[in-house]
């Protein structure tokens, strides 16, 4: 579903690529996480998956970016609406401020795309119930809570039913629980066969939601694979990425010998108390050093 082959991006007025030969590539159906320091492209990764990159921002690019099978350099951002959707950082930015409601807000830009009425309700309709919207329908968009404002982005773009869902650090400015609601919501994204790129620094949360896991570092790719084998690598701190603590704490607990040998180090708490069990249980049997 997206497809990116030794692509480059320079902004206008830059001397250096903001993304350089970058490649990789998100099946059907499959959540793909991306990770890294501030500065390294992933707003930039974003926008060019997205599509408003380099349509709105202009700059020099090269190489290829496909979208459910459509070619983004060929392809205007009008002809985008029904395959690629985006969400940003802050939900506030994203409400329109033309509805007074959220089944209203939700319900506006199937509006503009001139939807028979019927239809719209009941897209409307089953957006609400899917992302546990229902009770505040009736509510101004301005008073829900960080996280319900989130959902309401996600649903406005969802009700548009792209292939492909691009989702900035949707919970960089939630609290826990706001950060609860979006991950729901991914894996209602998940059930409706659409297509994640997810742009995260909640770690553990990405761990156990993403198929796969990319690193961008001095704006290209450093590492790509499971989350358990990227989030797990060592070298991730030089890349500007805080490693897990139940990665940190078995690492140290295998550097004395404490962590099984053969069991790969966890990137979740569940995976970190099998581990750190097998490791007591083994010295209860009286193997203590």
């Amino acid at each position: 579903m997206i497809e990116v082959k030794g692509f480059s991006f320079t902004y206008p007025t830059a001397s250096r690529p903001a993304l350089h030969d970058i490649g990789f590539e998100v099946g059907p159906h499959e959540l793909c996480a991306v990770v890294g320091g501030s500065g390294a492209g992933k707003s930039t990764l974003a926008g060019v998956v997205s599509g408003t990159i380099p349509h709105l921002t202009g700059g020099s690019a090269e190489g290829l970016v496909q979208v459910n099978g459509r070619d983004l350099a060929d392809t205007p951002l009008s002809g985008l609406v029904g395959e690629v959707g985006l969400v940003m950082q802050n939900p506030f930015n994203q409400i329109s401020g033309a509805r007074f409601s959220v089944r209203e807000e939700i319900a506006f830009g199937l509006e503009n795309m001139g939807v028979p009425r019927d239809e719209m309700a009941a897209r409307v309709d089953t957006v609400l119930r899917d992302l546990g919207l229902t009770k505040v329908r009736d509510r101004s968009p301005y008073e829900l809570s960080g996280g319900q404002q989130q959902l309401l982005a996600i649903g406005s773009v969802l009700v548009m039913r792209p292939a492909v869902m691009v989702l900035d650090e949707p919970t960089s400015q939630l609290d826990a629980a706001g950060s609860a609601l979006v991950f729901e919501a991914l894996g209602t994204l998940r059930e409706q066969g659409v297509t994640t790129l997810l742009i995260e620094h909640r770690m553990e949360r990405l761990a156990r939601a993403a198929d796969h896991v990319l690193v961008l570092h001095g704006s290209t790719i450093v590492a790509k694979g499971s989350p358990g084998e990227v989030l797990a690598d060592e070298r991730l701190e030089e890349w500007g990425v805080a490693p897990l603590r139940y990665t940190v704490a078995a690492r140290r607990a295998a550097a004395r010998g404490l962590w099984p040998g053969a069991r790969p180090l966890p990137v979740t708490l569940d995976a970190a108390a099998e581990g750190f069990g097998a490791t007591v249980a083994h010295l209860d049997r009286g193997d203590r050093r």
